[in-house]
């Protein structure tokens, strides 16, 4: 059997990760039933990591895995970020009080970095304040 050009080999790796973790077209030669299987798995382990993470998305499982799928990773705290922000409306009050929270004490990005100011954030029962690196919640939980 003829050796493999690193540059072949490392493409084809290439093809085969995004194929498991971004839905790309699975390349010549692997099993998709298998593929699909570990792409899943990998998935619900996101999901577990993200869940250790920020507790308060237990309760959105399905839609973090739907939405994982065609999502790359950029690190489990980017991750949840993310999928929040894309979810702000269908998340369930608990999850929307912890957004609120992150969001009134970090600031959003690539790199998020901490808020210096007071900051105020809203949420659909009450407000955040947050300062010098806390925050309390105000209002119903």
């Amino acid at each position: 059997m003829p050796r493999e050009e690193p540059s072949g080999l490392a493409a084809r790796q290439e093809a085969l990760v995004r194929a498991l973790v971004e839905g790309a077209p699975l390349p010549d030669g692997f099993d998709a039933h298998r593929v699909g299987t570990t792409a899943r798995a990998l998935a619900r382990k996101r999901y577990g990591d993200a869940a250790r993470l920020w507790p308060e998305l237990l309760a959105h499982r399905d839609a973090y895995v739907a939405w994982a799928a065609d999502h790359p990773t950029r690190g489990t705290w980017q991750d949840v970020w993310d999928f929040a922000r894309a979810h702000r409306d269908s998340l369930d009050a608990p999850a929307r009080a912890a957004l609120a929270v992150r969001e009134a004490l970090w600031r959003y990005g690539d790199a998020p970095r901490p808020r210096r100011l007071p900051t105020l954030r809203l949420y659909p029962r009450g407000v955040v304040v947050a300062a010098f690196g806390r925050a309390r919640l105000l209002g119903r939980r």
